[in-house]
């Protein structure tokens, strides 16, 4: 038999061999995790030349509140902002791309399913093996956040000796602290999952969950406009270089980017003091400086009734579109497009309220469709039918031809589907409708149409605008469920402007 005093100093000895291990995982001081580890490491080959073909540039970033997000539904942040000036330059539209959980943006830029990384992105000599950076545009110090009242406790870098930093995996932030330690700085690294942003990070600190993180100068800056209970520490690394990440052999690309770029960020010959362009000190006033912009888009959605994590009108879209079998997201995605969420809005056709409905379509009363509720219902139940009407398609070609049909008309879709006949294309495909309706902007083909002449091209990019806004919302709410089961899981804090109920 056993004696007890002995099991006892199994038990103990086992409980510490098991909290060793975890501990060891926890604080990654482990070289070999240093590595980058991509699914992608060869890019595609697609340059401006695709970019310019496809109309569209593919931002790829983190829903953060600097860089991307939603406010009042329509799409905000420093970084798309920016992108969006270098869209314009070359008549591009953005699209963003959000990863999913756990996934390296190098490698959604190297697959090519994105063109550009743009989330205060900064230099590393691990990322530049895989992926060519533009120009800079921003240089930014890392600090050490700590809670007001470890204020000056940690002076200087070397004074960190048993400090625990919480911080991604994925960041920059983790690189830096790993540097340190090969310098003999004995800090402790915590691995924190990679849906906490930095501004997450930051609260914690503030509410005391986790004892210190690194932010970027710019992100402690505005943060520390509306968060208490926040402290700077030393800088750990000054003058990192923020820029764009573009696939190595996008050389064109590269060169219009660095073209633009310094246009709007250099430094001064006389001096070497940085000089920025009007465009880039408005976005930086209103995304990091102004106290009033900053505390407003904290605020995620407009003050009304409805407003949930995607527009002002969530809560009413939502049992609308369960009644009658839509995807909510859906109607959401159309309501933006069609009237940014403006209950009042009119188009020259004469199409009115959230969802634009034309009145002469409609057996409501013009003055009704003013109603918010109204509208929406009657606007769900228009595309409802037209889901209806091409249920027995593939569920991708069934909406966006629905969509199409929602704005075009059922008539000009007829046309382009009798086009597509005639060309030995499918009918069913929305491709071959899409290549039908822009030849219906042609007197050889809208003569002979039996509803004439149609806006091919912005029922084309109304159809493209419109599906790459619902998915980017079905990735959205995916992830604010995936926070909510870590959360349930024991990750109480962290902020990323997400939640399934506001």
């Amino acid at each position: 038999m056993i004696p007890n005093n002995y099991r006892l100093t199994i038990v103990i000895a086992t409980v510490m061999i098991i909290v060793g291990i975890l501990l060891s995982f926890k604080y990654y001081n482990n070289a070999q995790l240093d590595e980058i580890i991509l699914q992608y490491e060869e890019p595609v080959n697609a340059d401006f030349a695709t970019i310019e073909e496809r109309g569209s540039i593919r931002l790829i970033t983190r829903y953060s509140s600097v860089s991307y997000f939603l406010h009042h539904g329509l799409e905000r942040g420093f970084e798309y902002e920016f992108l969006k000036e270098f869209a314009n330059e070359y008549g591009l539209r953005v699209e963003v791309v959000i990863p999913a959980e756990g996934e390296d943006p190098i490698d959604v830029l190297n697959r090519g399913d994105g063109d550009v990384i743009a989330q205060n992105y900064s230099i590393t000599p691990k990322r530049a093996r895989f992926i060519e950076f533009s120009e800079p545009y921003n240089l930014v110090d890392q600090i050490l956040v700590l809670p007001s009242h470890m204020e000056g406790f940690y002076p200087a870098v070397d004074s960190l000796k048993g400090l625990t930093v919480s911080v991604r995996r994925g960041s920059s932030y983790y690189y830096t602290l790993r540097e340190l330690q090969k310098r003999g700085v004995d800090v402790n690294i915590d691995i924190v999952p990679e849906h906490l942003d930095t501004e997450g990070l930051i609260n914690a600190v503030a509410n005391g969950d986790i004892e210190a993180t690194i932010a970027d100068d710019n992100l402690f800056n505005a943060a520390s406009l509306y968060v208490k209970g926040i402290s700077q520490g030393p800088a750990l690394s000054t003058r990192d270089v923020i820029a764009w990440g573009i696939r190595q052999n996008a050389v064109e690309l590269k060169e219009k980017m660095d073209d633009f770029i310094v246009s709007h960020f250099r430094f001064s010959e006389e001096d070497g003091e940085v000089k920025r362009s009007m465009v880039l000190n408005m976005l930086r006033h209103r995304y990091f400086e102004n106290e009033i912009m900053v505390h407003r888009f904290r605020s995620p959605v407009a003050d009304t009734k409805y407003a949930g994590m995607l527009s002002p009108y969530d809560a009413l879209v939502q049992p609308i579109a369960d009644e009658m079998g839509v995807d909510w997201k859906l109607i959401v995605a159309i309501m933006a497009q069609e009237s940014q969420f403006d209950p009042y809005a009119e188009s020259w056709a004469g199409a009115v309220g959230l969802m634009q409905v034309l009145p002469r379509f409609s057996e409501i009363a013009d003055y009704e469709l003013y109603d918010e509720e109204v509208n929406v219902r009657e606007g769900v139940r228009i595309l409802k039918e037209h889901l209806d009407h091409y249920a027995y398609l593939d569920s991708t070609n069934q909406i966006q031809l629905a969509l199409a049909t929602y704005n075009s008309g059922m008539g000009h879709i007829a046309d382009a589907r009798r086009i597509a006949i005639d060309h030995n294309k499918d009918p069913n495909s929305w491709e071959s409708v899409e290549d039908g309706l822009m030849k219906l902007m042609h007197r050889e083909y809208y003569m002979n149409a039996r509803y004439g002449f149609a806006r091919g091209i912005e029922t084309s990019n109304y159809v493209r605008d419109v599906m790459n806004r619902y998915r980017m919302y079905d990735t959205i709410v995916s992830l604010a469920q995936q926070q909510e089961t870590q959360k349930r899981q024991g990750w109480t804090f962290g902020y990323t402007g997400l939640s399934l109920r506001n």
